[in-house]
């Protein structure tokens, strides 16, 4: 099982960012995927997510609006758009594949860094 995360890096306030995510290993359009982030001294929070068939997606308050995120089964990817970036997105962001409590994958997660 590999869940990779790519697209991170910094950016100024305002700016945008497309994170990816990369699964294989496990049968992807089974499982529900999504994004976490966890900012240096905080719990990692739940940011957006995404049924398995992408019919349903749900987010947190602090990124609706902002934040879009998106899947493609026939990439084996997850992706989610961010825009209006601000310092508080500040954070390593981590892709979450789950289907139940023994299949739930994680990535190594990517740096997004909002600054000027």
């Amino acid at each position: 099982v590999q869940v990779v995360e790519s697209g991170g890096g910094l950016v100024q306030p305002g700016g945008s960012l497309r994170l990816s995510c990369a699964a294989s290993g496990f049968p992807f359009s089974s499982y529900a995927m999504s994004w976490y982030r966890q900012a240096p001294g905080k719990e990692r929070e739940l940011v957006a997510s995404i049924s398995s068939r992408g019919d349903s997606t749900n987010y947190a308050d602090s990124v609706k609006g902002r934040f879009t995120i998106s899947r493609d089964n026939a990439k084996n990817t997850v992706y989610l758009g961010m825009n209006s970036l601000k310092p508080e997105d500040t954070a390593v962001y981590f892709c979450n594949a789950h289907r139940d409590s023994i299949r739930d994958y994680w990535g190594q997660g990517t740096q997004v860094t909002v600054s000027s």
